[in-house]
């Protein structure tokens, strides 16, 4: 039993203690018919009290105990047993308390009332311990089935975080690559600090790819080094803005959120010196904003499908909301929850 459990028993045996034998207050009444048969000792009557608060919490710890004989029966559907175990219980209880009150206190009442008494209620009691433990036992089941939902809820979504991340490593492989041949056939010096930016990222998106939560400062910190990369491939031709407040900094999002949105806003952008392609970051209330102007170029490169679908994905389970997309006649606009 659980400490919950325990002081439903207690309280429980409490009530069905004072139920079974508040009756006997009645005999107080010097002429009311249980005082013509029984006198009302304080002792007496705290000693029944007592004793039947004793069995009932008894008769609650050795059929809620998990592993118990009494347990045992019930699970294994043994009803016989179970019952037959419980009398060999109740029945020695009977005998011993009656025994105990003729020792300790003067019994005066008609020949057999004491025993009758004790059977009596310690019958009663039964049937309300009865009702407790089924409830209790139900409780159980219920709490039983929430937990196995539960688990299984949670493994359901750890399998399509790590499906969703086995999609997103290839492409993010992929794209950093293509990006990488482009410069070493432009200009191979280039392409040494681009190859060192580079393994900032990758060893970034390895090591703290074991958790699926990160916060914000991590992520921005790996941002800045994606975006060397394209200033690298790009110069004058992009900028990044980033104002966010420093409170916001421990702030969780999901692993590899903003690298998509910065990769996406580069690949389907026109940008030059002209022209630059400005991507800005900032908060608005709890949602971090990743805008950029929009000049889709005229034939933008065919997406696999992966991109957005699979960051609404993941902030969706790991945070429990969606991602909001708005895209004007001159802005593209990404929001992101933030956990807090």
């Amino acid at each position: 039993m659980d400490k919950t459990e325990k002081r439903i028993c207690l309280y429980s045996s409490l009530l069905v203690g004072l139920m079974m034998n508040s009756g006997k207050l009645l005999a107080l009444r010097e002429n009311g018919i249980i005082a013509r048969y029984w006198h009302f000792n304080l002792g007496e009557w705290s000693f029944q009290l007592l004793y039947n608060i004793v069995f009932c919490f008894l008769m609650f710890y050795l059929n809620l105990k998990e592993g118990g004989t009494l347990s045992v029966f019930r699970n294994q559907k043994k009803h016989v047993m179970y019952v037959l175990a419980n009398i060999i219980i109740a029945v020695p209880s009977i005998v011993v308390g009656v025994i105990l009150q003729r020792v300790l206190f003067v019994y005066q009442s008609v020949p057999g009332g004491l025993a009758l008494g004790y059977f009596t209620r310690f019958a009663l009691s039964i049937i309300l311990i009865s009702i407790v433990i089924k409830i209790i036992l139900l409780l159980r089941e219920a709490r039983m089935r929430e937990t196995e939902n539960q688990l299984l809820k949670n493994a359901r979504m750890q399998a399509e975080l790590e499906l969703l991340k086995e999609q997103m490593n290839p492409h993010f492989l992929f794209n950093s690559l293509s990006s990488l041949s482009g410069v070493i056939g432009e200009n191979p010096a280039l392409a040494q600090q681009y190859v060192k930016e580079l393994s900032a990222v990758f060893r970034y998106a390895l090591i703290k790819g074991k958790t699926n939560l990160v916060t914000l400062q991590d992520e921005l910190t790996m941002l800045r080094s994606f975006a060397q990369l394209i200033t690298l491939r790009l110069e004058d031709a992009f900028k990044l803005d980033i104002n966010v407040d420093s409170a916001r900094l421990n702030n969780e999002l999901p692993h590899l959120s903003l690298q998509p949105l910065l990769e996406n806003a580069v690949k389907h952008n026109a940008a030059t010196i002209t022209k630059p392609l400005t991507v800005s970051i900032y908060m608005e209330g709890d949602l971090l904003v990743i805008s950029n102007n929009l000049q889709e170029v005229s034939s933008p490169e065919n997406s696999n499908g992966i991109g957005l679908a699979n960051l609404n994905e993941r902030f969706r389970i790991m945070t429990g909301r969606e991602i909001e997309i708005i895209k004007t006649a001159g802005r593209f606009i990404v929001k992101l929850p933030l956990k807090v």
